[in-house]
């Protein structure tokens, strides 16, 4: 499961971060009361998700730190499950990172490490890093790359070049873990990447057509049907993605999955009327600046995995 749970900050001042707004002294108002309602959704998300069987590996993206996690697994129904955590502080100026939650019932993490994409020449521009973790489900490897791209809205955050660099960054990530596995590797990359299908970003993970590419994007087909994960003006972009390596797809052995194992979650609790556009649209935690209690301004998306 990939999820962006928009804003999950806690109540605490952060001097070397920009929290100020979820203080409860902020323009949000944030408050325990708040967050804690805020962790509860998130629980009833994930086990509503797997359809009350808890997803084995939840991958999130705009995350405070380390503690939120802890909060999360720890002061909600997820304590009857053996949630590991991976996370570190990246670079963002709000301090919003990406994370991982893994069953160690389902799953041992073997290595991980984040990647910082050189943007120094963005007019010092820092945005979160990129999270590369490797696992071992029953006895096979599996590794996850997690993500989550400068956004499109606006100013320096607009240009695309900023996210292709991150593009090359992964891409050459994958072209070596493909490598070392002799072309034969269960890899997903999963994420916020502020992109569609067709954009040039997610091109340069799967291709263009014009060669051989071993990396293919389960989010396309839905992308094409006029489904997405975020509503922006009352139109649904496919921005939440899930690709996986060609090679687990029709496998005779091992892990495997398909284009008919990915779904986007949607149920009505999630969703609410756009106060805009006709329609629904996410039931968001704030809409602008107004606290409305709901869940995150984007859907979540899913795979299943199966074994041979």
């Amino acid at each position: 499961m990939f999820y962006n749970v928009e804003n999950l900050f806690d109540t605490y001042d952060d001097s070397l971060k920009d929290d100020d707004e979820f203080l409860p002294g902020g323009t949000m108002h944030w408050s325990y009361t708040r967050y804690k309602n805020k962790l509860n959704s998130l629980y009833k998300t994930f086990s509503a998700a797997g359809e009350w069987n808890m997803p084995a590996v939840i991958a999130l993206c705009e995350v405070e730190n380390r503690k939120v996690l802890e909060d999360l697994i720890s002061k909600t129904n997820l304590l009857k499950y053996d949630f590991g955590i991976v996370h570190e502080e990246s670079p963002d100026q709000r301090g919003i990172d990406v994370c991982m939650l893994y069953r160690k019932d389902c799953a041992a993490l073997l290595e991980y490490r984040y990647l910082i994409p050189d943007l120094s020449g963005a007019r010092n521009f820092k945005t979160r890093s990129v999270l590369y973790s490797k696992l071992l489900i029953q006895s096979d490897t599996l590794h996850i790359i997690v993500n989550h791209w400068p956004s499109k809205r606006g100013g320096v955050l607009a240009g695309e070049d900023l996210r292709m660099i991150i593009a090359v960054m992964v891409k050459e990530l994958c072209d070596s873990i493909q490598g070392v596995n002799g072309g034969n590797c269960n890899l997903i990359i999963c994420g916020d990447f502020n992109s569609s299908p067709g954009d040039n970003e997610i091109r340069t993970l799967t291709g263009n057509g014009s060669y051989e590419q071993f990396l293919v994007d389960l989010s396309e087909r839905p992308a094409e049907r006029g489904e997405g994960t975020y509503r922006y003006r009352g139109i649904w972009e496919m921005i939440d993605h899930v690709i996986v390596s060609k090679s687990m797809l029709n496998r005779d052995s091992g892990l495997h999955t398909g284009y008919e194992h990915f779904r986007i979650f949607r149920p009505g609790f999630l969703l609410e009327n756009d106060p805009v556009y006709p329609g629904s649209t996410p039931f968001a935690t704030y809409h602008g600046y107004r606290y409305q209690g709901g869940y995150s301004d984007h859907l979540p998306v899913l795979i299943d995995i199966y074994s041979k």
